[in-house]
């Protein structure tokens, strides 16, 4: 008898502990379904690290379609491409957008040169996205400036048929060079506006990187319908530091800059679209998207290649799952992100028009490299709630939860989701290749890329099961 009392005040005491130490919800509703998840999400990495289907992809847009700017041959090359991949991946329906997009092209490789002390100089340049030509070789002489305010205190005469040379660098002190790429973008984006406005006739942007190579990282200009157009061009930072020199001891020297690019009429594109329908709230939508077109130098491979091979990988991986989603899934490739989102605005404005709930948009448009977790925007809800679901990527080391998310295509869904979603990855290496001939696919780390397509599936596959 003695012995059973102990047992029955033992298994007392046992039901006590556990009753103190848990609540019925964490025991019963909570630890089992958090201990599945933890096991699928396992199941996420362990399938895109061992994968190859994200390598073959990723050198299939890389090597054999290669840049694809908007409008152009190798665009729609792309577009026909990622349609056929995600019918082979087979989710409940593929179909295209159609948008309109802006078909610009640089023509012949860019000449410049310096003549000074009796010697001409080449410079290494690149034309900015969407500037117009120089229609044979511009000559003229080059006002330096590092400032705004220094621009605003010369006078229109001193500025009048020059070409400005814009030379603030990225400032190499930011820890992160995305915050140094913003403290110096404003002058390629404006630079030609505003000396347009003061009467010059050209524009020199330092590269947007902190490399110190002579490679030029183009990008887009903006042109004002009230300012006259000219001709602007992005100037290798070897470049940059021999022409600043070379204007301390020689005020007047002359640059020469000639510049073949064209504006054609807007052509027809399409955002390529693979959707999975949900099973229990089919009217919930959770995107996951990344941009299909690139600049036209190099390979378009960490902008935004990665992001396109990612959408695949994350569109494969939640199709092949045995549970298909509660809610609905769509994997979206916009088309044109470099020169005006024109592919993110209309899928913008047809969810709209459709009165779609949109739970959350995540976009993959940060260069592929190593992934550090993720930058929301939304409510504090439901900025809590994902840094609750961001404990099941800590062991992945993707864990990290960030404000003032960075994907461009994000935008127009501002007010139509309630969060907006990017991937961040560490970017130190990543305005090294920005917009330039370098942006290459031996740049890239395959199982960076891999860890990033994990991630995304991971918290796509979690909103997708409990909502936001």
């Amino acid at each position: 008898m003695d012995n059973k009392r102990q047992i029955c005040l033992g298994f007392k005491a046992f039901l006590i502990w556990v009753y103190c130490s848990f609540s019925i919800p964490e025991l019963f509703g909570q630890q089992i379904p958090a201990a599945m998840d933890s096991i699928e999400i396992r199941k996420i990495f362990e399938q895109a690290l061992t994968g190859e289907g994200l390598d073959n992809d990723l050198l299939y847009l890389t090597k054999k379609i290669g840049a694809r700017i908007s409008g152009s041959v190798n665009a729609q090359r792309a577009v026909n491409w990622a349609r056929k991949r995600m019918l082979e991946i087979a989710p409940d329906t593929v179909y295209l957008q159609e948008v309109a997009v802006p078909h610009w092209e640089r023509g012949a490789k860019e000449k410049s040169f310096i003549r000074t002390s009796g010697q001409q100089i080449a410079m290494n340049v690149c034309a900015l996205g969407g500037s117009i030509a120089t229609h044979g070789l511009l000559h003229a002489k080059v006002i330096e400036v590092k400032n705004w305010a220094q621009l605003a205190s010369l006078s229109d005469r001193e500025l009048k048929g020059k070409i400005v040379f814009f030379n603030r660098a990225m400032d190499p002190r930011e820890i992160e060079t995305y915050q140094a790429y913003l403290g110096a973008v404003d002058q390629r984006s404006k630079g030609a506006i505003e000396a347009g406005k003061r009467g010059a006739i050209g524009v020199l942007v330092r590269s947007l990187t902190l490399k110190e190579d002579d490679v030029p990282h183009t990008g887009a200009v903006t042109y004002d319908i009230n300012t006259k157009k000219i001709p602007a061009a992005a100037i290798g930072i070897k470049s940059a530091n021999l022409l600043s020199a070379a204007l301390a001891k020689d005020p007047n020297l002359i640059y020469s800059l000639k510049m073949e690019c064209k504006q054609l009429p807007d052509e027809k594109s399409y955002n390529v679209i693979g959707e999975l329908r949900g099973t229990t709230f089919p009217n919930e939508y959770v995107t996951v998207g990344a941009h299909l077109d690139s600049w036209d130098l190099g390979e378009g491979a960490a902008d935004d290649g990665t992001g396109v091979v990612q959408v695949l990988e994350v569109l494969q991986t939640l199709t092949n799952m045995e549970k298909r989603p509660e809610r609905s899934f769509r994997a979206i490739l916009y088309m044109n992100e470099e020169s005006g989102a024109h592919g993110a605005v209309q899928y913008a404005k047809e969810a709209r028009e459709k009165n779609e709930m949109h739970l959350a948009v995540l976009e993959s448009d940060a260069g592929g490299f190593t992934p550090r977790g993720f930058r929301v925007d939304g409510s504090l809800a439901v900025v809590r709630q994902i840094k609750k679901w961001m404990e099941f990527l800590v062991p992945y080391k993707t864990g990290e939860i960030f404000p003032n998310q960075r994907g461009i295509d994000l935008l127009p869904m501002k007010e139509l989701s309630k969060a907006l979603i990017s991937l961040e990855c560490d970017d130190q290496r990543f305005f090294d290749i920005h917009h330039s001939l370098a942006d290459t696919y031996d740049k890239l780390n395959i199982r960076e890329v891999k860890l990033g397509a994990a991630s995304m599936t991971s918290l796509s596959y979690l909103i997708l099961k409990y909502g936001l």
